[in-house]
């Protein structure tokens, strides 16, 4: 590592960290039986379940936890590029190293960042706001060759997280509502139109295709206008979430502690016990 001690100290540490989590690797894969045994595809779910354990950690604002979680995504991604170091060109792919992923991200966020470090002509791209930031990034995209602006979404996103994503994509191209009380007035109209599906003032029966369709217009709606007020609704809901695990819980935890049984509980004797949950 002589060729980086004209480096700020501290940026020192960091490659040398980044240097010892390499060499573990290297170990590992050559010694241990189980990482040996590992292969792309078998790491995938663990690396899910790994970013689902961060998201919970930063929900929580629990800095330890994140630190852990953030490792434990950091060997992943060492990992992966290891395995396809080891491969040979594999259909027309070659393998890759871990040098090769950085090099890639660091060309991609040179030339996403035109405001910062010019264009290909050297010009400085104008970006002063966030959304001109945005804009700029989805214009290069389809430079680079995506079909369709929304061509960058996953398709296995869960789908709270992908009508953000698909909203904001839109957003990038001008395509977008312009003050958020047009917003709320779309909000009001897919309600109207779920409640006339869900014949909630006739009890007639219900075509439960249309009001599914209905539904999942309003949630759309609700999310755009999240999206319009700086809200994250998938944040929101799992917040929502997290505290209706709580104060249910304590509900069991009371109801338990007298030698009740929630399943020969009135929904009234429950109440008293969710009210002093919101409370603790």
């Amino acid at each position: 590592m002589s060729q980086f001690t004209s480096l700020p100290p501290r940026r020192q540490e960091q490659l040398m960290a980044f240097n010892r989590l390499l060499t573990i690797m290297d170990e590992l894969r050559e010694q241990c039986p189980w990482d040996r045994k590992q292969t792309l595809e078998s790491l995938r779910h663990l690396t899910i379940e790994e970013t689902y354990e961060l998201s919970d950690a930063i929900l929580e604002s629990n800095l330890p936890e994140i630190k852990k979680e953030l490792g434990d995504l950091q060997l992943h991604l060492i990992f992966y590029a290891k395995i396809a170091s080891e491969r040979g060109t594999d259909n027309g792919n070659a393998g890759f190293d871990m040098d090769d992923v950085l090099h890639a991200i660091s060309e991609k966020l040179i030339s996403r960042h035109p405001h910062i470090y010019a264009n290909a002509r050297g010009e400085l791209v104008k970006a002063d706001t966030e959304q001109q930031v945005k804009a700029n990034w989805e214009q290069l995209k389809l430079k680079e060759g995506n079909k369709s602006v929304l061509g960058g979404v996953p398709g296995s996103l869960p789908a709270l997280v992908k009508a953000m994503r698909i909203q904001e994509k839109a957003r990038g191209a001008g395509f977008d509502w312009e003050e958020k009380q047009q917003v709320w007035e779309k909000v009001e109209e897919e309600m109207q139109e779920f409640k006339s599906e869900f014949n909630v003032d006739k009890g007639e029966a219900i075509d439960s295709q249309k009001a599914e369709a209905e539904l999942g217009d309003l949630l759309f709606s609700l999310v755009n206008y999240a999206r319009f007020i700086d809200i994250n609704p998938e944040t929101a809901l799992e917040r929502t979430n997290k505290k209706f695990i709580k104060r249910f819980q304590y509900l069991e935890e009371r109801a338990k502690a007298n030698g009740q049984q929630l399943h020969n509980m009135t929904l009234a004797e429950m109440d008293v016990y969710w009210n002093e949950a919101k409370q603790v």
